[in-house]
């Protein structure tokens, strides 16, 4: 996966590919398949297993009540057609390499996007954290949205990303304060008017679970530090050189936000007595990495001197991949990958 993405990155030039062709189809069917047919793979692999086995004898409301609505409907959805779990996790793989295909269409060196994100937001949280992989992938779409001054679509894509994973709401401030720069206070008020009520139906009655099992209970993760500098290098380069980036006002308050946030992390992370809460939340700033490294070979060279960025970038990832597989204490759940369709 990181080999071919690497070798089509350093050799693409500089152009939006928003046209859709035989090769994006083939690329979603790929990862698709490769997230939704993998087998013991994923350091939750026991969890989603334990969630579709769960469902297998609820009735439809039962299962909308257990966790997450969405979850709990396309499990019982495969329980009931005997899809197995494979079933939850095609349409699971669909979706978020749906949103990230298109993330990574939208910026001008899309393969470079793509390879961004094949070391950690594919293999590790696709193909790992199910639910809060998808729900990102429809964040990633409601970004595209945003930036395209198109508020209502992304309040509407991070209500469905919150179906599957609550922690989606925490990006509803992203648009209020970008249209608090816009000068656009009715928006803002309406937007933050849907936060609260998303709140009240979606994570009101599992906020007191969340703090205890995160913030009282100290539940913290290795590597979470690493995880949230990945979020704010990009950060920083963008808020140093974003006027190189030649957006649009709209485009460039939200990115501005996502980077600015991106750095609070580094700060909550400090003071936070549960590092995994702010892990967690820190994944849906994930799309800065792609966007920021997919940009910065024309932001900051130009000629043959934006190839060497590129390389720049595609080793950096390179050593993320190869120091993950090989050091990270949770690696081992997700080695050797196994496609379902072969295993003996």
């Amino acid at each position: 996966m990181f080999i071919l993405s690497a070798g089509a990155a350093l050799f693409e030039g500089s152009s939006k590919m928003r046209r859709i062709n035989g090769g994006w189809i083939a690329l979603w069917i790929i990862l698709t398949l490769l997230i939704g047919y993998r087998f013991e793979v994923g350091g939750d692999w026991g969890n989603y297993l334990r969630h579709y086995y769960d469902i297998f004898y609820l009735s439809l409301s039962e299962a909308l009540s257990r966790g997450d609505p969405a979850h709990g409907l396309l499990n019982w959805i495969s329980s009931q057609q005997d899809w197995g779990v494979f079933g939850t996790n095609l349409i699971y793989g669909a979706v978020f390499s749906y949103g990230l295909i298109a993330f990574c269409r939208n910026q001008p060196r899309p393969m470079l996007a793509l390879l961004v994100a094949v070391p950690y937001l594919v293999i590790v949280v696709a193909m790992g954290y199910s639910r809060q992989g998808v729900a990102i992938g429809i964040v990633m779409l409601g970004l595209i949205a945003l930036a395209q001054r198109k508020t209502l679509k992304f309040v509407l894509l991070i209500g469905i990303a919150a179906l599957f994973h609550k922690s989606a709401v925490i990006l509803l401030p992203i648009s209020i304060m970008t249209n608090m720069l816009r000068k656009s206070i009715f928006t803002a008020l309406w937007v933050g008017g849907t936060m609260v009520l998303m709140y009240l139906l979606l994570l009101a009655e599992s906020a007191d679970s969340l703090v205890k099992g995160y913030i009282v209970a100290e539940y913290n993760s290795e590597g979470a530090l690493i995880r949230v500098m990945m979020n704010a290098v990009p950060a920083l380069l963008f808020l140093c050189y974003r006027r190189n980036f030649n957006l649009q006002p709209e485009e460039k308050a939200l990115w501005t936000w996502m980077s600015v946030m991106a750095l609070v992390f580094i700060l909550l992370l400090a003071v936070s007595p549960s590092s995994t809460a702010v892990d967690r939340v820190a994944l849906y700033f994930i799309p800065i990495q792609l966007y920021v490294f997919s940009r910065l070979p024309d932001a900051v060279a130009r000629g043959q001197h934006q190839k060497a960025i590129s390389f720049l970038v595609v080793a950096y990832y390179a050593a993320v991949l190869f120091v993950w597989l090989n050091f990270a204490t949770h690696s081992k759940y997700w080695i050797p990958y196994q496609f379902y369709p072969l295993v003996n």
